[in-house]
């Protein structure tokens, strides 16, 4: 019995060593196999590993306005998590630490108090240790290791305040709680100008940000920056991989939008959609001298809300423009010498009838009109007649002069998507006779309404023809790196004397006794010049009953600073009315604001002569009050008090800044000041009509 219990002992030991002479066997030849057979292979793929690379995306560059207000930028954003199966995390330690986090989420998010943050916590988080300990039935239990603290992303000042809790700052590493960062491009005005900033997105092959739209596509070498390298590294603990090649950041991009006036823009677009009911408009405020587009907006009625929102940037692509191209047209008249007297009477008459076409109509024809009545009251014929002086046997030489003049020449302004000019070809033998009579007032072309715009800037810059831009100055590491100078298309489109009697026939169709615009863009206080236009939209290759309506001008008219075009889509009333009205009301605003040279200031009818006010102590009972008790004065006194207004802008001249501020914000007023002391006047006058969160700026003065 002993002999075999020990036969089976030994063969069962016999067995056991078999097997791990077998299984040491085994892995003595795969060794062999890896470190001497299969060596070259394996130093390969070694050497694949270690010299991996992997591309490391560099930060985008901001975009800024003027006077270097965020337009866009990358933001880091966190989103703070929890991690319940963290060893650290043991529920004794929970229960003990859970108070005091509860009342730092408290604090910081009000929307639940603490027991509510508590119950919600503890509630979450048995539902995630209930879901991995207890799966449902041929489920595979699943360990949600992610749960987020907070339903939304946190700034990056908020996570800097959450990590300062008492808890996360105690347990720090032991307590299951991280954080994702995420980078998000921010827009802090928000829709100002969004179409002309333009968005980013992820580029489908390569997985990088990139401009897809406006300004961020168009500058988008300049802002993405240089992509760095990160290469696998053998550390003891393994591999790593580390910044071989830094990431060189984008440029910031000092662009030409300055935000008051781009906000200006976009609110009487805006009212004056809503008003006409228009499918879409456009416009652009563009700085004279320099080119520099101060203010772009695009907007488009919603078919789901009936809001309008930023669109597709109408100012770059090309239209048929209507009558506003009379004014390039007569330049090309006056440069070439077809006229020269903008006095001298032309033949026009009602109808008129050329090379077999149509006939061109006027609706307020007569007999003659000179230079300055064509322009004043729009006449087609006039316009036709003097371009086929010219050009009526060389129809084509009408495009090439304005191609001399650099007309078809791009901006390369920064806006993505710009077209430019097209006409219809106008060989004789075409019929292009017609063509050319009917492309003198602004018809067979589509031409983006940037380009009618750079022409009548050109006007009031007295022939300089400045290109429109809408980026003045690159950045590096908040270090200037270039500026982008002013440049001209043309040195002179037009010479200065003709450029002074297109500027007189553009303010005849304002303040003229016929002037198209007469009744809608008169302003008292800044004085207008420009055109109107009006042009059919083509659906299905005939004209339709939708217009388009346009104004382009400049002002103040003695010395232009700024120059507008506004179009309009299917507004229900004439292009003065609509776009006109536009204009005038920028102007209007931008007077108000001080922005067209000094502010005006309105103080008490009774003290303009020595233009000082009477100061006062207080609106209130209160002050007058503790004085008398302050100095113990036995009779109370009452003090004078500024003239009460009804209705309109509150009467603050002669008030201390502090009660001057408050009743004015109480009106819905936006408050700034200069000087100090009492006021001594104010930039809305007394009982005027005003708009809720309209400026108004208040002159202080001691003496």
């Amino acid at each position: 019995m002993k002999q075999n219990n020990k036969r089976h002992i030994l063969m069962r030991y016999a067995i056991v060593v078999g097997i791990m002479l077998l299984f040491s066997a085994a892995i003595t030849w795969k060794l062999f196999k890896t470190t001497v057979v299969q060596a070259a292979e394996w130093n390969l793929k070694a050497d694949q590993v270690l010299t991996e690379t992997v591309p490391i995306e560099p930060e985008r560059g901001k975009l800024l306005a003027d006077d270097g207000s965020v337009l866009a930028a990358n933001l880091q954003y966190y989103v703070l998590r929890i991690d319940w199966f963290t060893d650290g995390i043991k529920t004794d330690t929970l229960m003990k630490d859970i108070g005091p986090l509860c009342d730092s989420l408290a604090v910081f998010d009000n929307s639940m108090d603490a027991a509510q943050w508590k119950r919600k916590i503890l509630q979450d988080r048995k539902d995630i240790l209930d879901a991995a300990n207890n799966p449902a039935p041929g489920k595979k239990a699943r360990k949600n290791r992610a749960y987020k603290l907070f339903p939304r992303m946190l700034t990056h000042k908020e996570y800097e305040r959450v990590r300062q809790f008492p808890f996360l700052r105690r347990a720090k590493n032991k307590n299951g709680f991280y954080c994702e960062k995420h980078s998000r491009r921010m827009k802090p005005f928000g829709g100002m100008a969004a179409r002309s900033i333009g968005n980013v997105g992820e580029d489908s092959l390569s997985s990088s940000i990139h401009g897809r739209s406006g300004l961020e596509m168009a500058l988008d070498s300049l802002l993405y920056g240089k992509p760095g390298v990160a290469q696998s590294t053998q550390l003891t603990n393994g591999i790593v991989r580390a910044e071989s090649v830094p990431a060189v950041k984008g440029y910031d991009i000092t662009t030409t939008i300055n935000v008051q006036l781009q906000d200006i823009v976009e609110n009487e677009l805006n009212d004056m959609c809503l008003e006409t009911g228009a499918e879409w408009a456009t416009c652009v405020l563009m700085e004279v001298a320099t080119g520099e587009i101060k203010a772009i907006s695009n907007l488009e009625r919603s078919k789901t809300t009936g809001e309008y929102v930023e669109s597709v940037n109408h100012a770059v692509l090309g239209y048929e423009p209507g009558s506003v191209v009379k004014t390039i047209s007569m330049m090309v008249a006056l440069e070439d010498g077809i006229i020269s007297n903008i006095e001298e009477p032309i033949a026009t008459g009602s109808t008129w009838t050329y090379a077999g076409g149509n006939p061109i109509t006027d609706a307020h024809g007569g007999a003659t009109r000179t230079p300055r009545q064509i322009i004043e009251t729009s006449s087609n014929i006039g316009m036709a007649k003097l371009i086929v002086r010219k050009y009526g046997d060389n129809p084509q030489g009408f495009q090439e002069r304005l191609r001399e003049m650099g007309f078809f020449e791009p901006f390369h302004s920064g806006i993505a998507g710009e077209k430019v000019p097209w006409f219809q070809d106008a060989q004789i033998k075409n019929g292009g006779r017609v063509t050319l009579s009917r492309q003198a007032f602004g018809y067979g072309s589509r031409i983006p309404p940037l380009c009618t715009l750079a022409m009548y800037n050109a006007i009031a810059n007295d022939g300089k023809y400045v290109r429109p831009h809408l980026f003045k100055k690159l950045s590096h590491e908040g270090e200037p790196d270039s500026i982008i100078p002013v440049t001209y298309i043309r040195d002179q489109v037009c010479s200065p004397e003709n450029a002074r009697k297109l500027r007189i026939m553009l303010h005849d169709v304002v303040w003229g006794a016929h002037g198209t615009a007469r009744h809608w863009v008169q302003d008292d206080k800044v004085e207008i010049a420009g055109k109107t236009g009006t042009a059919f939209e083509v659906i299905g290759g005939k004209y339709s009953g939708k217009k388009r309506l346009a104004f382009c001008g400049f002002f103040p008219y003695e010395k232009p600073k700024y120059s507008c075009i506004v179009l309009m889509m299917n507004a229900d009333r004439g292009a003065g009315a609509s776009s006109g009205m536009v204009l005038r009301n920028i102007a209007h605003k931008m007077y108000a604001h001080g922005l067209l040279g000094e502010m005006q200031y309105h103080v008490e009818k009774a003290d303009e002569a020595k233009n000082y006010p009477t100061l006062f102590a207080s609106m209130g009972d209160n002050a007058a009050n503790n004085i008398r008790r302050g100095l113990g004065l036995q009779a109370p006194h009452s003090f004078a008090r500024p003239k009460r207004v009804e209705k309109g802008v509150p009467n603050v001249v002669g008030l201390n800044v502090r009660e001057a501020i408050k009743m004015l914000e109480d009106a819905g007023l936006n408050v700034t000041f200069t000087g100090s002391g009492y006021v001594s006047g104010q930039s809305l006058a007394a009982g005027s009509e005003y708009a809720r969160g309209q400026r108004i700026n208040l002159r202080l003065r001691n003496n």
